[in-house]
């Protein structure tokens, strides 16, 4: 597996990371934890380092699964969490980043995922009553006590990354970021990310989904699955955006590749310090991720997908207005 460095401070992860949210959460399709430990080793022997957990999602039990799994490898491998929200009686309940909070979260997360350190300990989303300079601060003091070693953020506005990095340089920047969804291009994080020296951590690098293909304007969500509340996966919409799925297999079939391949090579090639983390809850499909490594566009094809996917226009917001609404701060 080829390797990248996320930040300045020399993150070494492997090219792709594993995003295990959608093994137990979020998803219609969970596995059972014994499951998702066997699948996240099998990532493992694979040559994935870089494996990405929160103490929502459950909430609690996925970052429980993941230690379980890890715990036998932990020198080989770098665990990323996040903080950034009350639990109340098992359910998300409203943003909380007050210092006090992330230094509790880093505790229960700790203790959860059997670990010493938390590798990289993300803000999942900006709490705007918290100013970041006091969020920065408070992880600050957490790499000083040894509990965390990198900083991230997610979803974060550019300016509110150049603030948080002026008090604790930031590692790494976890945003949604696809063929689909390119707002990273021009909402100025890509060239924060490249002034200051930040990697990027792509989640969703296949459209939850949807760009690897195997989805339609007739497919139908089981229950419990959060796409079923996301604009993008209307049938209406899906049908639209069909266009771009066709874009993505008429070059995976020129070079011999997959359109979930193709779709994850075009991120790897966008940036050296970009690390896509798309999650399976299959072996063939996590195989068949980590192929996308090795597919080489070359200057040709991705001037080709450009102008392919500059003529297509997404239908749908990628978050109902109250999600979207949490984004960009």
């Amino acid at each position: 597996m080829k390797k990248r460095i996320l930040g300045t401070k020399g993150l070494e992860v492997s090219a792709l990371g594993y995003g295990c949210m959608g093994l137990d959460f979020g998803y219609a399709n969970k596995v059972s934890k014994g499951e998702g430990v066997t699948l996240i080793r099998q990532a493992v022997d694979r040559g994935v380092t870089f494996f990405d957990t929160a103490e929502v999602y459950g909430p609690f039990t996925n970052e429980e699964m993941v230690g379980e799994a890890l715990r036998p490898v932990r020198d080989q491998v770098v665990i990323a969490t996040k903080f950034g929200f009350d639990i109340v009686d098992g359910k998300q309940s409203g943003m909380n980043s007050r210092p006090e909070h992330i230094k509790a979260v880093a505790d229960g997360s700790l203790k959860r995922l059997g670990i010493d350190v938390i590798d990289l300990f993300y803000q999942h989303r900006v709490d705007p009553n918290v100013p970041i300079e006091e969020v920065a601060g408070a992880v600050k003091d957490l790499i000083a006590q040894g509990k965390v070693r990198h900083f991230g953020l997610s979803e974060a506005g550019a300016q509110t990354v150049r603030r948080a990095h002026a008090v604790q340089p930031i590692t790494a920047l976890q945003n949604e970021y696809s063929l689909w969804t390119r707002s990273v291009e021009t909402n100025g994080i890509l060239q924060a990310c490249e002034e200051l020296g930040i990697g990027l951590v792509p989640y969703s690098p296949l459209g939850k989904g949807f760009l690897t293909g195997a989805m339609s304007k007739d497919t139908r969500l089981g229950e419990g699955d959060f796409r079923s509340i996301l604009p993008r996966f209307t049938a209406e919409a899906m049908e639209k955006n069909q266009a771009l799925v066709d874009l993505l297999k008429r070059i995976a079939d020129q070079k011999g590749a997959t359109p979930a391949q193709i779709a994850l090579a075009w991120l790897l090639a966008r940036r050296p310090w970009i690390v896509p983390i798309p999650g399976t809850t299959k072996l063939h499909r996590l195989e068949e991720n980590l192929g996308a490594v090795d597919v080489e566009l070359t200057a040709v094809d991705l001037a080709g997908i450009e102008s392919a996917a500059a003529a297509i226009q997404v239908e749908g917001e990628r978050y109902p207005a109250h999600l979207m609404a949490t984004t960009g701060r």
